[in-house]
């Protein structure tokens, strides 16, 4: 069996035919295709391809064919490829739809106000994707309360339990950190007027008016959020979420909705132990320290306090844990079908919560001041 080989036939003067002979199977040196270079500087007007005496072919033959192809290219004359077997057209099809990466090359900056209007569009993209993803699963909520959807308890109770118990340690921590930041911060003003004692107060109402639901939030956005949309992500992948539909369960009454209502109800819990610990970190602070007693530092504590600030502290824990559910699952179900895109999709649910997580602490702050809570 000869090996394979490529010659040039130009008997007729506009019609470059390369006569594709013997085996082009094995390990053996790919022709060069630099002489159909040459050959097309002569006027060729078309280049056809001759494969009758071919014997067999592996990749050897498609690099070579692509070879002449680009030399085709940069020439503008057209390929004739109908003779070719239809493996190796199926295969140059297939690599010429996926492109080359270009790399190593410096790109030119797009003018300041292209790149602002570009992030402008996006956030609110951003904003209507996750309004949307919200109706929907506020609709789903409806329909559970109807007794119309389709609720998976074994899925909700294990994603309480995840939400709830499993983040109690890294929610004692951060909390118990950042009651002492917030007393050694006050500790350092309020000494200079000799009013330490009023590092109790402080400490109270910035944990339960803010702090602990905005703490408890962004914990949760980094831990559970990004597992959401990780989880979904990779059922996406795997197309799981496209069997739902297809069986006609809404992915969001089956996926999302557990998810949703564990956070909703663990939140405020959550919330509530972080309060406690981060006024646990301050009185360390304070009877440390600063030298201050316990009794006088829980009346302190205490006398701040209030049950409609308490409450909207917690209040403020529900809205956070809808939104990092809602964003968390919707990065995940949206996200692309690979391994790259499930890695996008947990990055994204977790900046995307964080933002809205700032933006709605500076609504309802506001909200809170207008009602006098």
């Amino acid at each position: 069996m000869s090996a394979g080989e490529a010659t040039l036939d130009q008997s007729d003067a506009d019609v470059l035919r390369i006569v594709l002979r013997g085996s082009w199977r094995g390990g053996g040196e790919t022709p060069s295709a630099s002489v159909v270079d040459a050959a097309l500087a002569s006027g060729a007007a078309r280049v056809t391809f001759d494969a009758r005496e071919l014997v067999d072919w592996d990749t050897r033959l498609v690099s070579y064919v692509r070879s002449a192809l680009r030399a085709c290219e940069a020439c503008g004359v057209p390929a004739d490829l109908s003779a070719l077997p239809a493996g190796v057209q199926q295969l140059l099809a297939l690599a010429a739809a996926v492109h080359e990466k270009k790399t190593g090359e410096a790109q030119r900056p797009e003018p300041l106000l292209v790149r602002v209007g570009d992030a402008a569009l996006a956030a609110l993209v951003s904003v209507r994707s996750f309004s949307t993803f919200l109706g929907e699963a506020l609709v789903a909520l409806g329909r559970l309360f109807t007794g119309r959807a389709r609720f998976p308890l074994r899925d909700f109770l294990l994603a309480m339990q995840d939400c709830g118990a499993r983040a109690l340690p890294i929610v004692a921590l951060v909390s118990l950190l950042v009651g002492l930041i917030l007393a050694f911060m006050g500790a350092i003003q309020l000494r200079s007027f000799g009013a330490q004692i009023f590092v109790a107060n402080l400490v109270a109402i910035g944990m339960a008016r803010e702090m602990g639901a905005l703490m408890v939030g962004i914990i949760m956005a980094g831990r559970t959020g990004a597992a959401f949309a990780a989880q979904l992500g990779t059922m996406t992948v795997n197309e799981e979420i496209d069997a739902l539909r297809t069986t006609a369960i809404s992915p969001v009454e089956y996926l999302v909705l557990p998810r949703m209502l564990a956070l909703m109800l663990m939140m405020p819990l959550l919330c509530l132990y972080g309060v406690v610990l981060g006024i646990v970190g301050g009185m360390l602070v304070g009877i440390g320290p600063l030298g201050l007693g316990v009794r006088q530092y829980l009346d302190h504590t205490l006398s701040p306090l209030s049950f409609t600030m308490v409450a909207g502290g917690l209040f403020k824990g529900i809205v956070y844990g809808v939104i990092v559910a809602c964003a968390g699952c919707m990065q995940g179900m949206r996200c692309g079908r690979s391994a790259e895109a499930v890695g996008g999709a947990t990055t994204s649910a977790v900046v995307l919560s964080i933002v809205f997580i700032i933006a709605a602490c500076g609504i309802l702050t506001l909200v809170y001041d207008v009602l006098g809570i």
